[in-house]
């Protein structure tokens, strides 16, 4: 047991460690010790809200993330890389999104201040909350750093005992010689009035001589005129409560400003969710967002100086005073009844909000979240017009890359299912999901070349097309370069459009529930792709609840949700015939990439009416002709085999001009040849993976009932590898073999 002496020793080290980032964090100070700090970096000690939060963004850095549609900027703050405990909280995708709000923020700070409010809209579970909430993270974490310190001041005041004791209060010329008040100990105050509204330090600084002092300060710091000081530190003046303070203070001591300073306590405040400084949430409640009241005269306030004991002091409070310096959220801020935020209108103009006694400057910037009906619903509304530009409308869509949907669900779905997860279980959820989102292009805006490649192409090829940047092999080579060029153009084609693509679809919310419900079923083991798809026909089958499901459907599969389902089976299926033969060890994986180098070898060399060397021998000999026509012929070529190879050196060039500095791969050039390639060979193998699958069902199943040990022993380095490279254990392996030999090998078991 730890005996109580070294539990003490550790509470006294935890004692002297916090005393020390106390010390080191400069958490109080005196006003003119503050002063010393902002001048050794004014730009980062004079910062206003929305600033600060543009520094926020800029201080965790970018990424460059590249997607099929295109290259996007992607800011590190929403990957929560600071505490790694945090992961699961991350922002998946929405680079787009990102990229407007640091728009909108960039312009905030080149405007002055935050005047608008940037409205998140999109549909329920379009990770709107999310977005807010890694800023409001971030702001948290930045603020415990030096680069994001933050200072407010209050009011202290000595106790009476203390000055006519220690301090010599009552004669003047002994109290002169205390050069502040700010570091006295607690049991040495009697008062200390908080600035509830967090007025910049800097406010205590008439305007007039501090714009003199900032000026200079630029003038010194070559800093950009476009990155001067903002309208807030400029022209900012102090609370009322703070200047009823100062003046009265500044009476009292007969115009000595020194003296009055002596009183202001400089204190660095931290950004908290939980005690809602910096970062505060409104929800739609029906309540004002501000108020003020009467400061209590209690025993404290009671030892005041006479002249402040004679004024009536009022104290702010409410939403928008906790989040100032920060950002304030207006969650369902459509929910709210209008007059629950008409005020807004006149406060984000101006910058303050009215109160009964006082006008309070806003430094803070504010976001909202709305879903499109409420949107749609108010833009009907008389007072939209005169709303819209006091708003920052940034459109935040589902996630149309199957891909980043599966992130979702591995990530908030799968740490809470008890049961083995198998391979494609979220999969399935993610493409279903995704392909309810998709709209059939409207063909008629493109150029010629896109037009005609995009016709056609059903919803599940648009699906591969968004995630994977895959073209239909149906399509020629030419065909193929056109679309892939042209994945931006499609993506951002309805945008424009009122029902756009990505604001219709089953929510992550919805399959959420699909996943969990196909990891209760009864009938496999694992959370099973196959339970997943028969928990999504349950799901369809609410037709009156999802507007999803109330699609026309349209040519290409569409909206087409039965289709979606028997699509997805089909992929399954074929997949998991990929798996079983990778795993069966009757071809090694790398035999396809070597084949098919080597006959890019010998097509190029053929090509140039040249010879190639012989690897083993040394020897230089003719371009092996026997095996580029069996390539040819798994490949299923087409036409004249030597017009074909010609093409094929073409397209390498072509990609080459394409991606310069990079070294030319078959498999990146040609992934469709090589995929031809692989089923070619697969259906020369495919009696012997059907008898694998089958006796591996009987080895899981059966305890290996009738089964020999030669046949055992392969089922079982089947089943092995199957676990090694794919994830499967035995019982999900079992099952997707059991389905293959049911629908794809009843024909070769006889």
């Amino acid at each position: 047991m730890t005996s109580r002496s070294s539990v003490a020793a550790e509470i006294s080290a935890v004692a002297s460690s916090v005393e020390k980032r106390f010390q080191r964090g400069r958490r109080v100070l005196a006003f003119a010790e503050y002063l010393d700090l902002f001048a050794s970096d004014p730009m980062r000690y004079a910062r206003d809200a929305s600033r600060y939060v543009r520094d926020c963004f800029d201080h965790y850095g970018t990424v460059s993330v590249e997607q099929p549609a295109g290259k996007f900027t992607r800011w590190k703050l929403f990957d929560l890389p600071w505490d790694p405990q945090l992961a699961p909280h991350a922002l998946i995708g929405q680079e787009h999104v990102q990229e407007e709000i640091y728009r909108s923020l960039s312009n905030f700070v080149r405007e002055g201040r935050p005047n608008r409010l940037v409205l998140l809209h999109g549909p329920n579970g379009s990770a709107k909350s999310t977005i807010v909430a890694c800023i409001m993270r971030a702001l948290e974490d930045y603020s415990t750093l030096d680069e994001g310190a933050l200072y407010r001041f209050n009011w202290v005041f000595p106790s009476t005992k203390t000055l006519r004791g220690s301090l010599g209060f009552g004669q003047k010329e002994q109290a002169a010689q205390v050069p502040t008040f700010a570091h006295l100990p607690d049991d040495q105050i009697d008062a200390k009035l908080l600035v509830e509204v967090r007025d910049h330090p800097l406010f205590l600084v008439p305007v007039e001589d501090r714009q003199k002092l900032l000026e200079r300060f630029l003038k010194d710091s070559n800093v950009p005129p476009d990155d001067g000081f903002c309208d807030w530190i400029m022209r900012g003046e102090l609370s009322h409560k703070s200047q009823q303070v100062f003046e009265a203070l500044l009476a009292s001591y007969g115009g000595s400003y020194t003296e009055v300073l002596k009183h202001v306590q400089v204190e660095r405040y931290f950004v908290s969710q939980r005690y809602r400084v910096g970062a505060v949430t409104v929800g739609p409640q029906m309540s004002v967002d501000a108020a003020e009241r009467q400061i209590t005269m209690d025993r404290s306030l009671s030892a005041l100086p006479p002249s402040l004991q004679a004024i009536t002091l009022y104290e702010a409070k409410g939403e928008l005073i906790d989040a100032a310096g920060g950002l304030l959220e207006f969650s369902d801020i459509l929910k709210r009844p209008l007059d629950a935020f008409k005020y807004l209108q006149l406060s984000i103009e101006t910058g303050e909000v009215a109160l009964t006694q006082q006008n309070v400057t806003l430094n803070c910037v504010m976001m909202g979240s709305a879903n499109e009906l409420h949107l749609d619903a108010f833009r009907e509304h008389p007072e939209f017009a005169s709303f819209r530009g006091r708003l920052e409308l940034i459109r935040t869509t589902y996630l149309r890359s199957y891909l980043h949907e599966q992130q979702i669900y591995d990530t908030h779905v799968t740490p809470h299912i008890r049961r083995h997860v198998a391979p494609h279980a979220t999969t399935m959820a993610a493409q279903f999901a995704v392909l309810t989102r998709m709209r059939k292009p409207n063909t008629d805006k493109y150029p010629r070349a896109l037009s005609n490649a995009l016709s056609g192409l059903t919803a599940v090829e648009k699906m591969d097309l968004y995630a994977t940047g895959r073209a239909p092999d149906r399509l020629e080579p030419d065909a193929q370069k056109v679309l892939r060029a042209g994945v931006r153009e499609v993506f951002e084609e309805s945008d424009a459009y009122p029902i756009y693509e990505g604001r219709i679809g089953a929510s992550p919310r919805e399959m959420r529930v699909v996943l969990l419900d196909a990891a209760q079923s009864q009938l496999y083991k694992c959370l099973s792709p196959l339970a997943t798809l028969e928990e999504i026909d349950q799901l369809s089958q609410h037709k009156t609840e999802f507007e999803w499901l109330q699609q026309d459907t349209q040519a290409g599969g569409y909206h087409d949700v039965k289709l979606f389902r028997e699509a997805l089976l089909s992929r399954l299926l074929g997949t998991w015939e990929q798996e079983f033969y990778a795993a069966s060890g009757l071809v090694a994986e790398e035999q396809y990439d070597d084949l098919f180098e080597r006959y890019v070898q010998h097509v190029s060399v053929w090509t140039k009416k040249e010879r190639i060397r012989n690897k083993i021998t040394g020897e230089y000999e003719e371009p092996d002709e026997g095996m580029m026509r069996e390539v040819e012929r798994l490949l299923d070529v087409k036409g004249d085999p030597q017009e074909a190879r010609k093409q094929m050196i073409s397209a390498i060039a072509a990609w080459a001009i394409d991606h310069p500095g990079q070294k030319v791969d078959g498999r990146n050039v040609f992934p469709q040849y090589l995929r031809r390639l692989r089923d070619a060979i697969f259906a020369d193998k495919r009696a012997e993976v059907a008898k694998r699958a089958r006796d591996i069902v009987v080895l899981v199943r059966d305890e290996g009932s009738g089964l020999d040990m030669n046949h055992k022993r392969e089922a079982r380095e089947v089943l092995d590898r199957l676990a090694s490279r794919f994830g499967y254990c035995d019982n999900c392996a079992a099952d997707a073999a059991s389905m293959l030999v049911r629908k794809r090998y009843s024909d070769i078991l006889v």
